[in-house]
Parts: C-alpha cells; sequence; structure tokens
C-alpha cells in the first residue's frame, strides 16, 4: 500500500473526508475562494463534492502567479486583503475556503470577507500544525487554534455547527469548521455540536510515541 504523505497529504485526505459528511446539503451558488486550481489533491476536483449545487465559482488573486487567476469559467478576481466589491456582498449561498488564511498577513479582514461572500453558510479548514511552506510571494504567516477560529465566527454573527480536527500521529493537523448565519435552518443536519479540545493531543507524548512505534 502506497504511504500518504504525513506533512501535506493526509491532513488533506481527512478534512476531504469531514467534506463529503456534509457537502450534500448545500445547493444553490457555492464558490471556493483562493481556489486555485479547484483540485481536492485525490485526483478531483471540489465542485464534484457539492451535488446540489446550482452554480460552482471559483475566486482567485494575483492573475499570472502561483495559483493565481486565470479567468476561467465562473472565475472571480478576488483580493481577499480589500474590501469586497458590493456586487459580491451576500452573492453566494455557500462559502468554502481551504487552507488559504495562513498565507495572508491581514487574516481578519480576509476572513470578514469570505463570511461577506455567503448569504449563510461558511465551510472554513485551517492549519494548526503544520510544517512552514510557502515560497517567493506566497509567504505563510498564521496557524489557528479552535478557540481563534470561533472567534473570528462569533463577532461577525456566525453559529458555528460543526468543528473537528484530525489527531494523526506524527502530521499536520487541520481544522475543519462550519458556520451559518441561521443555525435553526441546519440545526436537523449536524450532530450536536462539540468544541475541540486538546488539537493534537499526540504532540510530545511518550507513550504514544512508544505505542505508534510498535504498531
Amino acid at each position: 500500500m502506497r504511504k500518504v504523505d504525513r506533512k501535506f497529504r493526509l491532513a488533506r485526505k481527512w478534512s476531504n473526508q469531514e467534506l463529503k459528511k456534509f457537502s450534500h446539503f448545500f445547493s444553490g451558488k457555492i464558490v471556493n475562494v483562493s481556489a486555485g486550481s479547484n483540485l481536492d489533491k485525490e485526483g478531483s476536483s471540489y465542485d464534484t463534492y457539492f451535488p446540489k449545487a446550482r452554480e460552482f465559482w471559483l475566486t482567485n488573486y494575483s492573475p499570472g502567479s502561483f495559483r493565481g487567476f486565470e479567468g476561467r469559467s465562473h472565475e472571480i478576481l478576488l483580493d481577499l486583503t480589500q474590501e469586497l466589491s458590493q456586487e459580491y456582498e451576500k452573492a453566494f449561498d455557500v462559502a468554502f475556503n481551504h487552507t488559504t488564511l495562513e498565507h495572508i498577513f491581514d487574516v481578519t479582514m480576509a476572513f470578514r470577507n469570505i463570511y461577506r461572500l455567503s448569504r449563510d453558510a461558511v465551510i472554513i479548514v485551517v492549519p494548526f500544525a503544520q510544517e512552514q511552506h510557502e515560497n517567493e510571494g506566497y509567504l505563510d504567516y498564521w496557524r489557528f487554534t479552535p478557540t481563534c477560529i470561533r472567534k473570528l465566527f462569533s463577532i461577525n454573527g456566525y453559529t458555528v455547527m460543526y468543528e473537528s480536527s484530525n489527531n494523526d500521529f506524527n502530521a499536520s493537523v487541520y481544522l475543519f469548521f462550519i458556520a451559518v448565519r441561521q443555525p435553526e435552518v441546519w440545526i436537523d443536519k449536524f450532530p450536536l455540536h462539540r468544541p475541540i479540545e486538546k488539537a493534537a493531543n499526540w504532540i510530545g507524548s511518550r507513550k504514544n510515541l512508544i505505542s505508534r512505534l510498535l504498531s
């Protein structure tokens, strides 16, 4: 069996599985924010995760750069660090963003723009623990805690419906969040909300290290 890259791909694989648990609930216009090529890194694209979508859009920035805007059909040129244009305010039913915020220094503005794109639901994936990864023009600024993401949603008027993190030994750790403006509409779709506790609790554990090495 081919081993999965633990630095970057194992957490991606986990977050894709989390997304598939709930993506079929969402319909209407859906946007993948700062999507790059919209690939899930497992041989598919994220539009396939949303079978009920009426339309599926992408946003990207910095034409001609790494993962930049290419002028594809249903692709919007959007800089998350600038005030969102009125034409995109609540233009989508769902805004999805996967591991972008760590690369934007003005993260509060970027987060605000993502939630403003949506009429209701926002799906966010961010790194809690991950090897630094950057290149020229694509820098790596932040790592996030569950408390931070809850706070960002709360101050912007969103209710967290679901949150989770992977806990794979000696691997990157992602946080996965779904939050909505209208929780009463979604209450029957999600399990009882359980806050993440002690993300990556295997770090520094001698007992966990020995048990994993022996397994």
